[in-house]
């Protein structure tokens, strides 16, 4: 079958209805464990084939020097491993925020792996794939793996995909002002200087079967330091918490927020009763549908 000339993807949003920091490596990177859930909230991503390198057009805010883009780098990445036949444009549309802990630059390279491959005629293996992911980032294998939920160890590249909760509607709350990851790892070993080394949790698989025993099985520890450094952040989850959600937490390194409600009256009640000040809410779905 010849490959097509252009690939339209859905580059879907992510939350972790639980997060773990087991370890600091000598290197400085951590392990972490972390049960990561998609969400219906996607960017919108083309990817188009040319003659020859790779460009990037993006509607929405400015995402920094192109040859930086995590999308740019994986578009190069499958390129170079199927002999730069041929190049790309990519027209990213974004609706994910940034700097929020929901994985929209690594869903984007996620999106533009597949789609890149789709156009080289499959050319690249999904393990292959997969390993070419990983040195992207640790959340760019789950979504490579086109699983609703999973669990992952170290740097993302363990997974075990899990059966999905039922779908239920979210309440995203995302504040003005971003959390970089790096930053949030450095508050972390700035409260934790002698480190920490915990191993993974054993969990019965029941444990992820409901939303409620989901939300009882752990809570993110990014939270901690987090919260220390901005008392905003504090606010806004203190906030959706007391619009009584089945689960509460902080996404990833933050600083975007999640509640997870019985239905979407009760979830848009929560809107009206949080309000916008210093946050932007947005209503979506987990997992993803």
């Amino acid at each position: 079958m010849t490959p097509p000339d252009l690939v339209e993807v859905a580059a879907r949003a992510k939350v972790n209805l639980s997060l773990r920091i087991l370890a600091r490596e000598v290197s400085g990177y951590h392990a972490i464990e972390t049960l990561f859930c998609l969400l219906d909230l996607a960017d919108e991503v083309t990817v188009s084939r040319v003659s020859s390198g790779v460009t990037l057009d993006v509607d929405g805010p400015d995402l920094g020097p192109t040859d930086e883009n995590l999308a740019v780098l994986a578009a190069q990445a499958v390129l170079r491993a199927t002999g730069d036949r041929f190049g790309v444009q990519l027209s990213l549309t974004k609706r994910i925020p940034l700097g929020a802990g929901l994985g929209g630059g690594s869903s984007d390279a996620a999106a533009v792996l597949m789609a890149v491959n789709r156009l080289s005629g499959g050319s690249v293996p999904h393990p292959e794939l997969l390993q070419l992911g990983a040195r992207l980032g640790s959340d760019v294998p789950f979504f490579l793996s086109e699983g609703t939920m999973a669990l992952a160890w170290g740097r993302g590249e363990r997974l075990l995909r899990l059966p999905p909760l039922p779908p239920r509607p979210v309440l995203l709350g995302v504040p003005s002002e971003g959390v970089a990851t790096p930053e949030a790892y450095a508050w972390w070993d700035e409260a934790f200087p002698e480190g920490t080394r915990r191993g993974p949790v054993t969990l019965d698989a029941d444990v992820f079967a409901t939303w409620g025993s989901a939300a009882r099985a752990g809570g993110n520890d990014f939270e901690t330091v987090v919260f220390g450094k901005r008392p905003d952040v504090r606010a806004l989850f203190e906030g959706l918490t007391r619009t009584h959600p089945i689960m509460c937490r902080m996404t990833g390194s933050g600083a975007a927020v999640f509640g997870v409600y019985r239905d979407e009256r009760e979830r848009d009640e929560a809107a009206m009763q949080l309000g916008e000040r210093d946050w932007t809410l947005i209503r979506t779905m987990a997992p993803a549908t």
